[in-house]
């Protein structure tokens, strides 16, 4: 999953583009399903691969985000302790993603001394420039358990008239949506021991953010106007400022999480909101002792960030707030790509139900995972909700895949692996008349005109309309292959099929490459029956040229080199073994365990 060699780490280079990216960190509650895949790591991942193809210095970090409620609850939930609960987690998010070919530099985690000590160190500055207050809040308290019981400790009756649900959490009411506090819960009682808990006062620290509301402004000006920020996340943000800064509490009465360096605090731990995003530098510290390169160089770094539009606010305002106010030279966030939600059938995807379909239900289907990539990225929520559903996954497989992309490669490479007489034995004709080859002139003029597309799209962040872009390029192939048809021009015109063919096969290599950030293994395959290393072929870098080549298309691949075994790249996805994925992927998994048992 590392792209890096061992003891080789990534720093920024001068004069290079350097290019740091995020995903937001996955929390150790549950195995990732495909709402959180697409939204965080899947669309970091494809952006992170692009930069790599195009000659950019890329270092792409994430982890799971392992401190807080939700831990201690799953915790408690399954019997074991909070770092139990995270190596089991840990491991199972690590296995998802390696599996759906997800190129992290480094994955790490929260829960090190490296995330410790960095988040100590910002408070401890925010404590000395007087960005931070105390105050006291009502919680409810167990005598029992002699605890101060965060909201996800809680249960009760929801105080919203009509809804009647009995289990609301103290954060949420999951029947009505309503947001809580655990103050507010009728009949309120405690998860641990069942006990009554009562009301009492507790002290805790607060980010002054309307004191730091001029200079949040000032960021968020500037970097939403030379950056590249995704409409909702200028809308959540912009709600968030006229609505109205207001103190938020960085403090919690928790066991597990980064302790509070301070003695009238010593047994409180820091918030999650506070301690998570801080993650993105303890994670680059665990991978580097030189972290401060990458994120205390703003003039030679560029950051961009990848998550779900619910983590919006938590990264164009609090996490901005707490570096500026640290005083230091922080790279700072100017780029951001929030996603919308990723809807399940008729319902919505939730690791708390677990509903949905999930990384390792994913892999349980036998469908590769470049299949998976490609759905999911060509049907990713950019600017609304998008709906997951099987039927959808077998269209854009069997249309798009399979018989578009597929199609075109292997009618190509399967025509130049037939024997002379009938093909060209595999080895790569000479093409001299492309130039003067209307047809052939005309693809190309096409083709160069899409590449162009797709790096404005792609530069912007705009991955489903890259892709898109990408599969144009197929379908102009195809229609190419059938305007030449070229099977009559083998007897009748042997030097225009030859050109037809070396300019094809162009083609199949440029859609290798432009396809590698979405679909790695895909286009590892076709390089591989091209007859082609990976490693030095993947590359599309105007410092070395290639995007101005690739308007040559059968210039790409020179004459007499021979390809490699062919064998069909997708095979068809039935109607039968989708109905089976529907219902076997129906209900919850709690449901799911038992129709199996």
């Amino acid at each position: 999953m590392s792209s890096t060699a061992p003891g080789k780490a990534k720093v920024p280079v001068a004069g290079r583009r350097n290019v740091l990216v995020t995903s937001a960190l996955p929390y150790v509650n549950n195995v990732p399903h495909l709402g959180n895949i697409i939204g965080c790591v899947l669309s970091a991942d494809v952006f992170a691969r692009y930069c790599r193809l195009r000659g950019h210095n890329v270092l792409y970090v994430c982890g799971t985000d392992e401190y807080g409620t939700a831990t201690e609850n799953k915790a408690l939930e399954e019997g074991c302790s909070p770092l139990e609960i995270c190596d089991k987690y840990h491991a199972i998010h690590k296995e998802v993603y390696e599996w759906f070919n997800i190129s992290f530099d480094h994955f790490g985690r929260t829960s090190t001394p490296q995330q410790t000590e960095i988040c100590q160190s910002i408070f401890h500055k925010l404590l000395d420039n007087n960005w931070l207050s105390e105050n006291t809040m009502q919680q409810l308290y167990c005598k029992s358990c002699q605890r101060f019981l965060a909201d996800r400790f809680v249960v009760g009756s929801c105080p919203v008239e009509g809804c009647g649900n009995d289990t609301a959490r103290g954060d949420q009411c999951d029947r009505c949506g309503r947001l809580l506090n655990s103050t507010e819960l009728i009949d309120p009682r405690c998860k641990v021991c069942e006990g009554i808990p009562v009301v009492r006062d507790t002290d805790h620290l607060f980010l002054e953010l309307p004191l730091l509301k001029e200079k949040l402004e000032k960021y968020i000006d500037e970097a939403s106007a030379t950056g590249s920020w995704s409409q909702n996340a200028v809308r959540i943000t912009d709600a968030w400022l006229k609505e109205g800064l207001k103190p938020r509490c960085i403090t919690r009465d928790l066991k597990w999480g980064v302790p509070v360096p301070h003695e009238k605090y010593k047994d409180k731990v820091f918030y999650v909101w506070f301690d998570a995003p801080i993650g993105y530098i303890s994670i680059t510290a665990c991978y580097t002792p030189e972290w401060e390169k990458w994120w205390k160089n703003p003039e030679n770094v560029e950051l961009y960030q990848f998550m779900g539009k619910d983590n919006v606010p938590f990264h164009t305002v609090m996490f901005p707030s707490a570096l500026l106010g640290t005083g230091e030279n922080w790279t700072l966030m100017k780029n951001i790509s929030a996603t919308e939600y990723l809807n399940y059938e008729s319902g919505k995807f939730s690791k708390t139900k677990g509903i949905g379909v999930f990384g390792n239900d994913a892999k349980a289907t036998n469908i590769p995972a470049d299949v998976w990539r490609y759905y999911l990225l060509s049907n990713r929520p950019e600017a609304s909700d998008a709906v997951f559903t099987w039927g959808g996954l077998q269209i854009k497989h069997n249309n798009e895949l399979l018989k578009n992309l597929g199609n075109f490669i292997y009618r190509v490479l399967s025509f130049i692996a037939k024997p002379e007489g009938a093909g060209y034995g595999s080895i790569i004709p000479e093409a001299p008349n492309a130039d003067i080859h209307p047809l052939s002139q005309s693809l190309a003029e096409t083709i160069g005109n899409l590449i162009q597309q797709y790096i404005d799209a792609m530069d912007k962040v705009k991955l489903k309309q890259g892709l898109k872009i990408a599969m144009a390029i197929s379908s102009e192939g195809n229609a190419y292959l059938q305007e030449s048809q070229f099977w009559k021009l083998y007897k009748q015109d042997p030097a225009s099929c030859a050109t037809v063919m070396k300019t094809s096969v162009g083609v199949v290599y440029l859609l290798a490459c432009l396809l590698e950030p979405f679909m790695p293994s895909f286009s590892k395959d076709v390089l591989q029956q091209l007859n082609l290393c990976p490693n030095e072929h993947i590359s599309f870098a105007d410092e070395k040229g290639e995007s101005d080549k690739a308007k040559r298309p059968w210039d790409l691949i020179p004459s007499n080199h021979r390809i490699g075994k062919i064998v069909p790249l997708f095979t068809e996805l039935k109607d039968d073994a989708v109905g089976s994925f529907r219902e076997t992927f129906a209900g919850s998994q709690a449901e799911r365990n038992a129709r199996a048992n």
